[in-house]
């Protein structure tokens, strides 16, 4: 085991070296590559202490996968685990200027993996460009060779670009030329997401409130109840896991986190058969309008990292945007991958991309095909 070092940017708990098979004539598809594996809790945390975001120092590294981020991002590994229940993969990543990935729900294995909420819980990674990011998910995933990207159709969600904090038109003229560029204009059309997921997910209307935020301008109500239906499926699922270890142990638990434990052990079980057949329904939906081979684009989050300690009443409205946003691929199962796009105001920024349930082959491949674009040598 090596010591640790303030150069580690708090990223890590422990580190070995893991030295090569010199017995194997085999050449391994990640011979050489360096890689971090998530713990169970990183982020801002009260025993551990926070990850520093090299990308921006004051700002957060995001959830509770950021350790993996920062080791990414901080080139002191090529490669990274997480796992991403409700975002803690695509935060990070978006946060920390790197590429992060969450598979299709239940096709990276959670074996070994303490559960969280079942039916929200993947096993995602990070890199720093795309290349290293789709060799890892061959090998997570199980991919046969690679076949030219076939794009059906690029459906970018014009009404969550508009829930940017930030000027949102620089994103999407960054993401459409690059498009336009490989495949032409054509494989281009624009949707209001929040409109199609209303008419098209009859159990949406369990969750569609009459609260003020979500009769907020700068809030989407249906992807707000979409949110609030994947926030209440987890507090149940927690419940069950860990519901009565906290309550015997009544463990130590930073702000935060404590309330939102809380909440979910005392939570009712209201309105559950609901939420397992919006899973189903809005899955449906959402593979009727990309149809074959289409990929839906998205911010990741509403907008640069937060900084270090806001008090947590300030970032209300950005929370609730931000789950919104990341409940899209949470409740349909989609795999989702954000990708960096450089700074604005010494600020990441970064957009999502999404694909069908099991299409993460097709992600990986088009991530990697509009780095090039975005990118020219």
């Amino acid at each position: 085991m090596a010591s640790l070092s303030v150069s580690d940017y708090g990223a890590f708990m422990e580190k070995f070296t893991l030295l090569p098979d010199t017995n194997s004539s085999q050449k391994l598809p990640l011979n050489g590559l360096t890689f971090s594996v998530k713990d169970i809790i990183n982020g801002e945390n009260i025993h551990y202490g926070t990850p520093t975001n090299p990308c921006a120092p004051d700002r957060v590294p995001g959830g509770s996968s950021s350790g993996s981020a920062v080791a990414v991002a901080a080139n002191l590994a090529d490669f990274s685990l997480g796992t991403d229940t409700g975002g803690s993969v695509r935060v990070p990543a978006s946060y920390c200027g790197i590429f992060g990935f969450r598979p299709s729900h239940g096709i990276v294995s959670t074996a070994g993996v303490t559960p969280m909420a079942q039916s929200f819980d993947t096993v995602g990674w990070f890199a720093r460009d795309p290349t290293i990011l789709k060799q890892v998910g061959k090998i997570l995933l199980h991919l046969e060779d690679d076949n030219p990207v076939k794009l059906g159709q690029l459906t970018i969600a014009d009404d969550c670009f508009d829930l940017l904090n930030m000027p949102s038109h620089r994103l999407k003229e960054i993401l459409v030329a690059s498009v336009e560029k490989l495949y032409g204009s054509e494989k281009i059309q624009y949707t209001n997401l929040g409109s199609f997921v209303e008419a098209n997910v009859p159990s949406l209307k369990h969750f569609m409130g009459n609260n003020t935020t979500e009769k907020r301008g700068d809030n989407i109500p249906s992807l707000v109840a979409l949110s609030s239906a994947m926030r209440l499926l987890q507090r149940y699922e927690f419940k069950n896991n860990h519901g009565e270890w906290v309550r015997s142990v009544n463990p130590d638990l930073g702000p935060g986190i404590s309330e939102r434990v809380w909440e979910a052990v005392e939570s009712t079980d209201e309105n559950i058969e609901e939420c397992y057949t919006l899973k189903n329904e809005l899955r449906a939906a959402l593979g009727d309008l990309l149809g074959e081979f289409g990929i839906l684009a998205m911010p990741t989050v509403p907008g640069p990292p937060p900084k270090v300690k806001t008090e947590p009443s300030t970032l209300e409205n950005f929370r609730a945007k931000a789950f919104s946003l990341l409940s899209v691929a949470g409740v349909s199962g989609f795999c989702q991958v954000s990708i960096p796009l450089g700074m604005q105001d010494d600020l990441p920024i970064a957009v999502s991309l999404l694909a069908k349930h099991g299409s993460d082959g097709l992600l990986l491949s088009f991530v990697e095909a509009l780095h090039t674009s975005l990118n020219p040598q």
